[in-house]
């Protein structure tokens, strides 16, 4: 039976809610700030002192007691460099998944299980587990799913793909089958006003509110680079550096007729490709080669495996809706998504992240997306269309 719940406590209302509804339940909660990120470089540029206050303010008003733990170097070593290394490559990593993944269900989550010996963890996203949003359903000993929340629009899902399958046995999602309006409606009502009215965090935490172009020069050096028109191969531009700038992005090129958008970038020769149009046709594709899936639901591991190919719902931005998609295997175990419809923009270093009508499947990183092939009557009507006004 569980009966010690370590909350991971952020300083946010949906944590601080989620402490209050395990303690409304009769848990024994502790709240458990990390701190995954070193100020003293970062005066004044990161909120994580303001969420420690506010979270031992909250804890207080619940009566709830707060520790701290430290991840500062853990954070630099499996994230922020990783991080850095592949926009130094030409990808766009995804931080928050990394962060899921080797911080907060990897080493918190061990932490609070195995020295601290609480028996599960809760936090505050917007996700559902199968085994109840409670583990009421722990003693069944089945699998644990992760499962599309009742608040789809706050769904946090696709950040948590990436995880290892054995956390989600043990870990709590409280708010579940609230919508985040009730979330800050409650909070109003047990006397956390305070953060119902905070502003929420957006964006990468460690960037703050800065330009990312100026955060990034920090860290990695400008080298200048040309921008080619991927039909005709001249050079219509200059960069000044690859990781500035990630597939899709706008490049606002002065005297063209239409705008150009970067297509593909290519690290060796520190070049990047760019396309004339936001449709054009290698923004689009509808293959993608990815990594092997990192997989929360063993049924379609083993569809995947016995059969070769699994048809499920693919999305590689947690705000975009999901498109039905083809994933298989290789005999030489390389994986292949092919989507039912073409997608702009779609980035290697980024996640495919997979589901079916009710849970969040797994997922991988992006490899590579092969443009959809176009004709040569686009190719020529691109080449007319950009000629120097």
């Amino acid at each position: 039976m569980i009966r010690n719940v370590v909350v991971g406590v952020s300083g946010g209302v949906d944590s601080a809610v989620s402490a209050h509804l395990l303690a409304e339940r009769g848990f024994k909660v502790l709240g458990v700030f990390m701190r995954n990120w070193d100020e003293a470089d970062e005066v004044g540029r990161c909120s994580g002192e303001a969420d420690l206050k506010d979270a031992e303010w909250a804890c207080r008003q619940l009566g709830v007691e707060l520790r701290q733990v430290n991840y500062v170097r853990e954070y630099w070593t499996a994230v922020f460099s990783q991080f850095l290394d592949d926009y130094q490559l030409g990808l766009t990593p995804n931080p928050d998944i990394l962060c899921n993944r080797h911080i907060k269900f990897d080493l918190f989550h061990k932490h609070a299980l195995e020295n601290l010996g609480y028996d599960a963890v809760a936090t505050g996203h917007y996700a559902r587990n199968s085994l109840g949003n409670y583990l009421e359903g722990i003693a069944s000993n089945n699998d644990a799913r992760l499962l599309i929340p009742a608040d789809t629009f706050k769904d946090q899902t696709f950040f948590l793909a990436g995880i290892p399958r054995k956390a989600l046995q043990r870990t709590m999602f409280p708010l579940g089958d609230f919508q985040k309006s009730q979330v800050k409606d409650l909070a109003k009502k047990i006397g956390l006003q305070r953060l119902a009215k905070k502003k929420e965090s957006t964006g990468i935490c460690f960037v703050g509110k800065r330009n990312f172009k100026d955060f990034i020069q920090e860290y990695i050096t400008s080298k200048h680079g040309p921008f080619l028109d991927i039909d005709s191969g001249a050079v219509v531009g200059h960069h000044e550096g690859i990781h500035q700038w990630t597939v899709g992005q706008r490049c606002r090129l002065s005297s063209f007729l239409q705008p150009y958008f970067v297509a593909r970038k290519e690290a060796a020769s520190n070049t990047i490709y760019v396309a004339s149009g936001h449709n054009h046709p290698a923004l689009l594709s509808t293959h993608i080669d990815v990594d092997p899936p990192n997989w929360l639901c063993s049924k379609s591991q083993k569809i995947l495996s016995d059969t070769g190919s699994l048809r499920c719902r693919f999305r590689f931005q947690h705000t975009k809706p999901l498109v039905d998609c083809r994933l298989s295997i290789s005999p030489s175990n390389t994986f292949l998504v092919e989507l039912d419809a073409p997608l702009r923009a779609i980035t290697p270093g980024q996640y495919a992240v997979f589901y079916d009508d009710t849970a969040c499947l797994g997922s991988a990183r992006i490899l590579s997306a092969n443009p959809i092939k176009k004709t040569n009557a686009q190719t020529q009507q691109a080449q007319a269309a950009n000629l120097v006004s």
